[in-house]
């Protein structure tokens, strides 16, 4: 199996009517970062980690794929919570869904994960 982006950090950066994420990934001993903002609310923020991560993957790859957030949300399963996100590569009607387990209070990494999980396969290919 080859090797993957993995997380190196995430940081948040609250204002009083937006926030700014940074999600940081290295792939093959180098750190691409990927950042985005938006409305501070509870609704927005999920977004806003998922395309800070998709533009640190587009990073990853020297922009050389333009990926899309369809949709992203935390919903209860059992008894714990799960993350999910949908992405879209441009340029195709290739969907790609994935999920993470939602850890204690880590909503956020959770959400960095889901969306790994949902191109990590595609992105194989393209690197």
């Amino acid at each position: 199996m080859r090797e993957r982006p993995a997380i190196v950090r995430i940081l948040e950066t609250p204002g009083a009517d937006a926030t700014r994420i940074a999600v940081t990934l290295a792939w093959q001993d180098e750190e691409f970062t990927g950042e985005a903002a938006g409305l501070s609310d509870a609704a927005h923020r999920p977004r806003i980690i998922g395309e800070a991560t998709l533009r640190a993957v587009e990073a990853v790859t020297n922009n050389s794929i333009t990926l899309s957030l369809d949709a992203i949300a935390t919903t209860d399963l059992g008894e714990g919570q799960i993350a999910m996100a949908q992405v879209t590569l441009d340029g195709t009607d290739e969907r790609l869904v994935g999920s993470a387990m939602v850890g204690e209070n880590d909503e956020v990494a959770a959400t960095v994960k889901a969306v790994l999980d949902a191109i990590n396969r595609r992105l194989e290919r393209e690197l």
